[in-house]
Protein backbone atom coordinates (compact mmCIF):
# COMPACT_ATOMS: atom_id res chain seq x y z
CA UNK A 1 0.00 0.00 0.00
CA UNK A 2 1.42 3.35 -1.00
CA UNK A 3 1.29 5.94 1.76
CA UNK A 4 3.20 9.22 1.63
CA UNK A 5 4.74 10.62 4.80
CA UNK A 6 4.02 14.13 6.12
CA UNK A 7 7.52 14.30 7.63
CA UNK A 8 9.98 16.73 6.05
CA UNK A 9 13.71 15.98 5.73
CA UNK A 10 14.70 19.39 7.07
CA UNK A 11 12.96 18.54 10.36
CA UNK A 12 14.88 15.29 10.92
CA UNK A 13 17.09 15.09 14.01
CA UNK A 14 19.47 12.67 12.29
CA UNK A 15 20.59 12.06 8.71
CA UNK A 16 23.28 9.78 7.32
CA UNK A 17 24.10 8.47 3.86
CA UNK A 18 25.20 4.83 3.85
CA UNK A 19 27.35 3.83 0.85
CA UNK A 20 26.68 0.56 -0.94
CA UNK A 21 28.37 -2.32 0.84
CA UNK A 22 28.61 -0.49 4.18
CA UNK A 23 26.74 -1.16 7.41
CA UNK A 24 24.63 1.16 9.55
CA UNK A 25 23.82 0.74 13.23
CA UNK A 26 21.80 3.02 15.49
CA UNK A 27 19.32 2.89 18.37
CA UNK A 28 15.98 4.41 17.41
CA UNK A 29 14.15 5.48 20.56
CA UNK A 30 10.55 4.60 21.35
CA UNK A 31 8.28 7.04 19.51
CA UNK A 32 10.91 8.09 16.98
CA UNK A 33 10.40 7.48 13.26
CA UNK A 34 13.15 6.18 11.00
CA UNK A 35 13.10 6.49 7.21
CA UNK A 36 15.13 4.29 4.87
CA UNK A 37 15.49 6.20 1.61
CA UNK A 38 16.47 4.57 -1.68
CA UNK A 39 18.53 7.39 -3.17
CA UNK A 40 19.11 6.06 -6.70
CA UNK A 41 16.55 3.28 -7.03
CA UNK A 42 16.48 -0.54 -6.95
CA UNK A 43 18.82 -0.81 -3.98
CA UNK A 44 18.25 -3.48 -1.30
CA UNK A 45 18.57 -2.54 2.38
CA UNK A 46 18.93 -5.76 4.39
CA UNK A 47 17.78 -4.88 7.88
CA UNK A 48 17.80 -6.47 11.34
CA UNK A 49 15.87 -5.14 14.36
CA UNK A 50 16.48 -5.87 18.05
CA UNK A 51 15.18 -4.76 21.42
CA UNK A 52 17.90 -2.24 22.23
CA UNK A 53 17.98 -3.31 25.89
CA UNK A 54 17.82 -7.05 25.28
CA UNK A 55 19.11 -8.10 21.84
CA UNK A 56 17.98 -11.69 22.43
CA UNK A 57 14.54 -10.28 21.59
CA UNK A 58 14.63 -9.48 17.91
CA UNK A 59 12.50 -9.26 14.77
CA UNK A 60 10.66 -12.48 13.99
CA UNK A 61 9.67 -13.07 10.38
CA UNK A 62 7.54 -16.05 11.44
CA UNK A 63 5.44 -14.11 13.95
CA UNK A 64 5.17 -11.03 11.74
CA UNK A 65 4.02 -12.98 8.68
CA UNK A 66 1.58 -15.10 10.67
CA UNK A 67 -0.09 -12.21 12.45
CA UNK A 68 -0.52 -10.01 9.37
CA UNK A 69 -1.31 -12.90 6.99
CA UNK A 70 1.04 -11.57 4.31
CA UNK A 71 4.61 -12.36 3.34
CA UNK A 72 5.18 -8.78 2.15
CA UNK A 73 5.47 -5.69 4.32
CA UNK A 74 4.04 -2.26 3.59
CA UNK A 75 2.30 0.67 5.29
CA UNK A 76 0.35 -0.58 8.30
CA UNK A 77 2.49 -3.68 8.84
CA UNK A 78 3.53 -4.29 12.44
CA UNK A 79 6.91 -5.90 12.95
CA UNK A 80 6.75 -8.37 15.82
CA UNK A 81 9.56 -9.70 17.96
CA UNK A 82 10.43 -13.23 19.00
CA UNK A 83 8.54 -12.44 22.23
CA UNK A 84 5.42 -11.40 20.33
CA UNK A 85 5.91 -7.72 21.11
CA UNK A 86 5.62 -4.92 18.60
CA UNK A 87 9.01 -3.55 17.61
CA UNK A 88 7.95 -1.04 14.95
CA UNK A 89 5.06 -0.18 12.64
CA UNK A 90 5.49 0.87 9.03
CA UNK A 91 3.80 4.26 8.94
CA UNK A 92 4.65 5.32 5.38
CA UNK A 93 5.78 3.53 2.24
CA UNK A 94 6.20 4.86 -1.28
CA UNK A 95 7.62 1.61 -2.69
CA UNK A 96 4.63 -0.66 -2.04
CA UNK A 97 6.04 -3.89 -0.63
CA UNK A 98 9.15 -5.31 0.98
CA UNK A 99 10.53 -8.85 1.18
CA UNK A 100 10.55 -11.02 4.32
CA UNK A 101 11.60 -14.35 2.82
CA UNK A 102 14.65 -13.92 0.59
CA UNK A 103 17.19 -13.68 3.40
CA UNK A 104 20.57 -12.02 3.17
CA UNK A 105 23.36 -12.74 0.74
CA UNK A 106 26.30 -14.66 2.17
CA UNK A 107 29.34 -16.56 0.96
CA UNK A 108 27.25 -19.71 0.94
CA UNK A 109 24.36 -18.24 -1.04
CA UNK A 110 26.77 -16.58 -3.48
CA UNK A 111 28.08 -20.06 -4.23
CA UNK A 112 24.67 -21.74 -4.49
CA UNK A 113 22.89 -19.02 -6.46
CA UNK A 114 25.67 -17.84 -8.73
CA UNK A 115 29.00 -19.69 -9.04
CA UNK A 116 31.81 -21.14 -6.97
CA UNK A 117 34.08 -18.23 -7.79
CA UNK A 118 31.53 -15.80 -6.31
CA UNK A 119 31.97 -17.23 -2.80
CA UNK A 120 34.37 -14.58 -1.56
CA UNK A 121 32.50 -11.58 -2.95
CA UNK A 122 31.36 -9.20 -0.21
CA UNK A 123 27.91 -10.02 1.15
CA UNK A 124 25.40 -8.68 3.68
CA UNK A 125 26.21 -11.34 6.26
CA UNK A 126 29.83 -10.18 6.12
CA UNK A 127 28.68 -6.64 6.88
CA UNK A 128 26.73 -7.77 9.94
CA UNK A 129 29.63 -9.90 11.17
CA UNK A 130 31.82 -6.83 10.88
CA UNK A 131 29.22 -4.80 12.76
CA UNK A 132 29.06 -7.07 15.80
CA UNK A 133 32.86 -7.46 15.77
CA UNK A 134 33.42 -3.71 15.80
CA UNK A 135 30.72 -3.11 18.44
CA UNK A 136 31.71 -5.45 21.25
CA UNK A 137 29.64 -3.37 23.67
CA UNK A 138 26.54 -4.98 22.20
CA UNK A 139 27.59 -8.41 23.43
CA UNK A 140 26.40 -9.92 20.16
CA UNK A 141 27.92 -12.64 17.97
CA UNK A 142 27.13 -14.29 14.64
CA UNK A 143 24.47 -16.33 16.45
CA UNK A 144 22.46 -13.12 16.81
CA UNK A 145 22.27 -12.59 13.05
CA UNK A 146 18.90 -14.13 12.23
CA UNK A 147 15.79 -13.13 10.28
CA UNK A 148 16.10 -9.95 8.25
CA UNK A 149 13.89 -7.76 6.11
CA UNK A 150 14.95 -6.84 2.58
CA UNK A 151 13.57 -3.35 2.14
CA UNK A 152 12.97 -2.48 -1.53
CA UNK A 153 13.84 -6.02 -2.68
CA UNK A 154 11.50 -7.84 -5.07
CA UNK A 155 11.18 -11.58 -4.32
CA UNK A 156 7.98 -12.88 -5.95
CA UNK A 157 6.49 -16.14 -4.70
CA UNK A 158 5.71 -18.58 -7.50
CA UNK A 159 2.40 -20.52 -7.71
CA UNK A 160 4.38 -23.60 -6.63
CA UNK A 161 5.57 -21.83 -3.49
CA UNK A 162 9.12 -21.11 -4.63
CA UNK A 163 10.98 -17.82 -4.58
CA UNK A 164 12.34 -15.84 -7.50
CA UNK A 165 14.74 -12.91 -7.34
CA UNK A 166 13.52 -10.30 -9.80
CA UNK A 167 14.25 -6.74 -10.88
CA UNK A 168 13.60 -4.24 -8.13
CA UNK A 169 10.34 -2.30 -7.96
CA UNK A 170 11.78 0.74 -6.23
CA UNK A 171 12.87 3.99 -7.84
CA UNK A 172 15.08 6.89 -6.85
CA UNK A 173 13.54 8.73 -3.92
CA UNK A 174 11.31 5.88 -2.73
CA UNK A 175 11.29 5.29 1.01
CA UNK A 176 9.83 3.32 3.89
CA UNK A 177 9.21 4.78 7.35
CA UNK A 178 8.86 2.93 10.62
CA UNK A 179 7.81 4.19 14.05
CA UNK A 180 9.47 2.49 17.00
CA UNK A 181 7.19 0.95 19.64
CA UNK A 182 10.20 0.43 21.94
CA UNK A 183 13.86 1.38 21.89
CA UNK A 184 15.05 -0.54 18.82
CA UNK A 185 18.55 -1.33 17.64
CA UNK A 186 18.57 -0.97 13.84
CA UNK A 187 21.30 -2.82 11.95
CA UNK A 188 21.40 -2.41 8.16
CA UNK A 189 23.63 -3.88 5.50
CA UNK A 190 23.32 -1.72 2.42
CA UNK A 191 23.58 -4.66 0.05
CA UNK A 192 26.83 -4.95 -1.96
CA UNK A 193 25.48 -7.74 -4.18
CA UNK A 194 26.66 -7.51 -7.79
CA UNK A 195 24.96 -10.69 -9.06
CA UNK A 196 21.30 -10.07 -8.27
CA UNK A 197 18.94 -8.11 -10.57
CA UNK A 198 17.18 -6.63 -7.52
CA UNK A 199 19.57 -3.68 -7.71
CA UNK A 200 20.19 -3.76 -11.47
CA UNK A 201 23.64 -5.22 -10.68
CA UNK A 202 24.66 -1.79 -9.41
CA UNK A 203 24.67 -1.29 -5.61
CA UNK A 204 24.00 2.35 -4.65
CA UNK A 205 23.76 4.46 -1.46
CA UNK A 206 20.79 4.79 0.84
CA UNK A 207 20.03 7.52 3.38
CA UNK A 208 18.75 7.08 6.92
CA UNK A 209 16.69 9.84 8.54
CA UNK A 210 15.22 9.94 12.06
CA UNK A 211 12.53 12.22 13.49
CA UNK A 212 11.59 12.80 17.10
CA UNK A 213 8.07 11.94 18.18
CA UNK A 214 5.66 14.83 17.64
CA UNK A 215 4.62 16.40 20.95
CA UNK A 216 1.82 18.60 19.62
Amino acid sequence: MIKVSPLQPEDACFREVVPAGEYFIKVVKQGQTVRILDLEGNQAADTLFYNAHNPTERYSAVDTIREQGNVYLTAGSKLLSTEGNELLTITADTCGRHDTLGGACAAESNTVRYALEKKCMHACRDSWLLTVTQHEELGMTKRDITHNINFFMNVPVTPEGGLTFADGISEAGKYVELKAAMDVLVMISNCPQLNNPCNAYNPTPIEILVWEEATA
